[in-house]
């Protein structure tokens, strides 16, 4: 489609400038319709007011209105008397926007004011181009010709634009113009110039490549001045060209000191620009221009450390001068407000530092400029609030500076599968660590002493809370980047004197801040500065402790926050206690065993007891004193995490116990499973009656969580999946033996657990429990009596008749005990679970022992039931509903008549 690359580019900057003029006019033609506004408003002003017509003679008069009458008495007082001559009334204000009945232009004054004129500026630049393109086709002028009036055709347009310019200063409509048509030919007489002189460069070859810059430069800077007197169009176009113009001419050999000067001029204008017309957009576009030009000079590596360094130097003093509201020549800001552009074109320049320490291996030329433009903000920030924001950007760089520093010092803490990363590793260019050191001090000196001194000096919460949060963030996270490239992330017992020593200094900045007057933003950051000295005290217990010791150091700092929550009532810090409480549940979720394999075999006392142990304690405690302030999020979430800790506890010291110390063992037998439905249950009453004290949804919730998996371990584990009678177990010795801890102990926590939500919670879940406790009882009671006749393992050997009598009898019996519960204590309850453990007696009797007892057995299974059928019905009748006799009527009563 283009022959050539002058084609191509002769195309692109035409649409280029008729873009940027389209935008010029439609902001003339906003100006011109407040303009017929403010005409239409004066000429309104001026007419007369008609009289009213006079009132018919026949007719009352109608009574004007409330607003009428005002008008009225206004008219008369602001009257004249008709001796005095009427003076003309005053211009009237400016309406601020135009009236709905406004007409906006038509579509032929559209065509005949605006777009023929910018057709005729794209038509202009490119008739150039394609006559250019035709003295080339037909072979009619030289290159030397054609180059030369390429550059007259663009002087034409250049002169024309500025006469038009002239000629419309003195004409009536110079305030508000149509069409633009200077701008409209000053821009194609600038492109046209632009790619005659490139032609001038890439094509003939008239030009040597420093020539050639300096021309496209000059054409580009051109652009921009002419752009304080033809509007944004040509800003927009000579920045574009100005940083364009080194992609266009190339070298074997490239001058990046003459690059980096020449950007340094381009931006100095851009910014100048922008200042004085006020242009938010050019400034923004020029920063990211400027930025993107530190990428594709990094690949040259540290020998280039120089010209990389002044072109974020020069573009950090500019942006400092020119474009920050309030510092030096920039706008005026906004009192405690923090400005977007002013705090981002810093940014951007530190941003270009950090690519330049990255890329050359932490020379130590780079990490000195990068710390220069780092001090430099943190000045810039403390004189102009506006660029605060540049201050969070500044300590976000740092960490990666110094981060990237640690992982390159240590390429195992890169775990890949494929192995290590090529240019991981301590390379012989790093900076030296002594310089990072230092530069590490001042970093952490310089945020946390002007993030402490900056409070109390906005007028707006925003700007202190950012300075808080840099000063809290920037040397935590220095500690922890010199710490992982020094200490390879070992116990450092020096590292953890230096946390102590910050903890101490944040502490002693929240106590000073805690006793100052309210100012905006002091609460917020006093629980910043509380938060870092907890966070420091924590890195230190990480520093000086081994991999479990963690999980205890940071449970206590959940403690320790919630008690200095009641002596501080920071709100933050209930927070802080169960975010750290999350982090502790989320260490335990990576790795259940704390320490790994070192737990240890020794049953009870081991790693699981301290690493689960001590928090959950912790965390206890830490409810406790949250509780004292009222129940929020905070607090549940520290009580799910004592709770949670306190069952994982139980739980995995079981795991340990029955598996021999191995907690991720497969399998679990009777003995585990009836251990952890004890523990449950026992833990569900515990819940049942704190609940009642404290009153939380969180222990009403658990207590119910922890019930419903004790049912479904019972169902599942002790009835199903490892009940003896099912598979070859060993239940052990006669009594003591597993079937006591499996069903006899869980039957009666379950009653207790019945009787602690009994009247407190629906009938029908105490009913549940109670039912699942009988369950259990009864059979406790079979097994108990298989194991007599059977031996410890309840699968071998065949029924025989003595032992289904032996069911029978002790079925009775258990039931005529529950009964006796009941007469006793008056248990509706137990009387009923007697009558359903008589009925299934009753049953078995005529469906069981009728078929398979013979002889003495079945006569007296019979017997007995009989007996104690009617011994029941005598305690029913004698005890439980013995009918009261009435006393016989008197001979009085009986002889009286009648009424």
């Amino acid at each position: 489609m283009f022959d050539s690359p002058f084609d191509f580019f002769s195309l692109v900057i035409a649409i280029v400038a008729f873009i940027f003029a389209r935008k010029a006019f439609n902001q003339t033609a906003a100006l011109r319709a407040r303009l017929d506004v403010m005409e239409t408003a004066a000429s309104s002003a001026t007419a007369a007011r008609p009289m009213p017509p006079p009132l018919p003679a026949q007719e009352a008069p109608i009574a004007p209105s409330a607003a009428d009458q005002i008008r009225i008495e206004t008219t008369e007082q602001e009257s004249p008397p008709p001796s005095q001559p009427v003076a003309p009334p005053p211009m009237p204000d400016i309406p601020a926007a135009a009236p709905a009945s406004q007409p906006g232009p038509g579509f032929e004054e559209r065509i005949g004011t605006r777009w023929v004129v910018w057709v005729g500026g794209l038509t202009l630049a490119l008739g150039g181009f394609f006559m250019v393109r035709y003295s080339i086709d037909a072979g009619l002028l030289g290159p030397e010709v054609r180059t030369l009036l390429g550059g007259a055709f663009a002087l034409a347009l250049l002169a024309a634009g500025e006469w038009t310019r002239r000629k419309e200063s003195i004409s009536a409509i110079e305030a508000l113009p149509i069409a633009n048509i200077p701008a409209i030919l000053t821009a194609a007489g600038t492109s046209v110039a632009f790619a005659t002189v490139y032609a001038a460069y890439a094509l003939y070859g008239f030009l040597v490549p420093a020539t050639a810059f300096i021309l496209l430069g000059l054409v580009a800077l051109g652009t921009l001045a002419a752009a304080l007197l033809h509007g944004p169009a040509l800003a927009g176009l000579g920045i574009a060209a100005a940083f364009v113009t080194p992609v266009l001419v190339s070298s074997d050999k490239p001058d990046f000191w003459a690059l980096y000067i020449y950007l340094t001029i381009v931006t100095a204008a851009a910014f100048g620009l922008a200042r004085i017309r006020l242009w938010r957009w050019l400034a923004v576009t020029t920063i990211v221009f400027a930025l993107l030009w530190t990428f594709p000079c990094l690949q040259c590596g540290p020998s280039m450390v120089g010209p990389h360094a002044f072109h974020v130097i020069a573009g950090f003093v500019l942006a400092a001068l020119l474009v920050v509201c309030g510092f030096m020549f920039g706008p005026p800001a906004d009192e405690g407000q923090i400005e977007p552009i002013s705090s981002g074109s810093l940014a951007a320049c530190l941003a270009g530092a950090t690519m330049i320490v990255l890329a050359s291996f932490h020379d130590d030329a780079a990490i000195i400029v990068f710390a220069v433009l780092v001090a430099g903000t943190l000045w810039v920030a403390w004189r102009a609030p506006a660029a605060t924001g540049a201050i969070g950007a500044a300590a976000i760089f740092v960490f990666i500076v110094f981060a990237e520093w640690a992982v390159r010092g240590n390429p195992d803490m890169l775990v890949l599968p494929g192995g290590p990363l090529p240019g991981i590793g301590p390379a012989a260019t790093d900076g030296s660590v002594s310089l990072h050191l230092i530069t590490a001090a001042i970093f952490a000196a310089g945020f946390g002493a002007a993030g402490f001194l900056a409070q109390g000096r906005s007028v707006s919460a925003i700007i202190p809370v950012v300075w808080s949060a840099t000063a809290v963030f920037t040397p935590l996270a220095l500690l922890i980047a010199l710490y992982a490239r020094i200490a390879h992330l070992d116990r450092s017992i020096p590292f953890a004197i230096l946390a102590v020593v910050l903890a101490t200094a944040y502490g002693a900045a929240t106590e000073i801040l805690t006793k100052r007057d309210s100012r905006p933003g002091l609460a917020i950051s006093i629980a910043l500065f509380a938060t870092g000295a907890l966070s420091a005290l924590a890195l230190a217990l990480t520093f000086a402790l081994e991999k479990g010791w963690l999980t205890i150091a940071l449970a206590l700092m959940s403690l320790g926050t919630a008690w200095i929550s009641m002596q501080r009532p920071i709100p933050f810090l209930r927070s802080l206690s169960a975010i750290l409480a999350g982090i502790v549940v989320l260490r335990i979720g990576y790795e259940p065993r704390i320490v790994g394999n070192a737990v240890g075999t020794t049953p009870i006392f081991n790693w699981l007891l301290w690493g689960y142990g001590i928090p959950a304690l912790s965390f206890w405690m830490a409810s406790v004193f949250l509780r004292r302030r009222g129940d929020d999020a905070p607090l549940r979430t520290v009580e799910s995490a004592a709770i949670l800790f306190t069952v994982l506890l139980a739980f995995m010291e079981i795991r340990h116990l029955v598996n021999g110390g191995d907690v991720y063992a497969s399998a679990a037998g009777l003995t585990e499973v009836a251990l952890l439905v004890c523990v449950a249950l026992a833990m569900a009453i515990g819940l049942e009656r704190l609940r009642i004290r404290t009153g939380s949804i969180i222990h009403n919730v658990s207590a119910i969580l922890l019930t419903v998996f004790a049912g479904l371990a019972a169902v599942f584990g002790l009835m199903l999946l490892e009940t003896p009678i099912l598979w070859p177990t060993d239940v052990g010795g006669v009594f003591f033996n597993l079937l006591l801890l499996g069903y006899a102990l869980p039957a009666l926590l379950a009653l207790l657990l019945s009787y602690a939500v009994a009247g407190r919670r629906r009938a029908g879940y105490a009913n549940t429990i109670a039912a699942g406790a009988l369950i259990l009882a009864l059979t406790y009671v079979t097994f108990e009596i298989r194991r007599l006749y059977h031996g410890p393992v309840l699968t071998s050997g065949a029924t025989g008749g003595a032992e289904q009598y032996t069911y029978s009898i002790a079925w009775l019996a258990f039931g005529v005990i529950l009964l006796g519960i009941g007469i006793l204590f008056n248990s509706q309850r137990a009387r009923l679970a007697s009558a359903v453990v008589i009925a299934l007696t009753i049953l078995k009797a005529f469906l069981i022992d009728m078929s398979t007892l013979t002889g003495v057995y079945r006569a007296l299974s019979f017997m007995c039931l009989g007996l104690v059928l009617v011994a029941i019905g005598w305690l029913y009748q004698r005890i439980l509903f013995r009918r009261q006799v009435l006393p016989p009527a008197s001979s009085d009563a009986a002889l009286a008549p009648e009424a």
